[in-house]
């Protein structure tokens, strides 16, 4: 399934910088809804109202873009050697995978997208906070760029930032850097991101659970 009603617009939002969202320090305006978007040609997929939930989870989850992924890139267990202790998640920018070290020497091994060229960002930092469907805030240098997004777009199945994020801090200070889902799951595996490392929402999902805030994250 792709992208439908004034959905369009989404699709060439996460290339540019679906991450760098930030919190605002004054209260946000109210997130623009996606079915309140523009209409593109086709009809868009009702998105359901529903509390949060595994309800909700398996309702919009069925709304969210899916691709055919090479089996090679699966999930999957590894033996993994590192000195950084069991719970750290570690980012290999260069393999784009990511690495949950477990014990024993393994790891738990998920396909990623990195920063594109000029856009990357190495270093140490620590899970500060942890949204489900999170809404997205356009950084103020991209609605310069794009003056037709929405000040606030609300999360959903079709959002760039996709089924969870995972904020990145050092020292408690935001780094605008996510570990988030995506809406194009077709380029997991690829350098495309705007620094920040794009997951399948059933990996980021999966992760978010196995990880609690103040997890250590390194970048490398």
């Amino acid at each position: 399934m792709r992208l439908s009603s004034g959905i369009a617009l989404l699709a060439g939002l996460a290339p540019l910088a679906a991450c760098n969202s930030q919190t605002a320090q004054t209260p946000p305006p109210p997130p623009t809804q996606l079915a309140a978007l523009p209409a593109a040609a086709g009809a868009t997929p009702a998105i359901p109202a529903i509390p949060p939930g595994p309800e909700r989870d398996a309702a919009w989850m069925k709304l969210a873009p899916q691709a055919k992924i090479d089996p090679a890139l699966a999930r999957t267990t590894v033996d993994f050697a590192t000195k950084e202790p069991v719970g750290t998640v570690i980012v290999d920018a260069s393999e784009r995978r990511l690495y949950l070290v477990q014990p024993g020497g393994k790891a738990l091994r998920y396909p990623v997208s990195v920063g594109k060229a000029g856009m990357s960002w190495t270093g140490r930092a620590e899970v500060d906070r942890k949204l489900e469907w999170p809404d997205w805030n356009p950084p103020p240098e991209m609605i310069g760029r794009r003056p037709d997004l929405p000040p606030r777009l609300e999360g959903g199945p079709l959002s760039p930032i996709g089924a969870r994020a995972l904020y990145l801090a050092q020292g408690k200070k935001d780094t605008l850097f996510r570990i988030h889902g995506t809406n194009e799951p077709e380029l997991i595996g690829q350098a495309v991101s705007s620094g920040c490392i794009r997951m399948l929402n059933a990996d980021v999902m999966d992760l978010y659970e196995r990880v609690p805030v103040g997890t250590k994250v390194v970048v490398r």
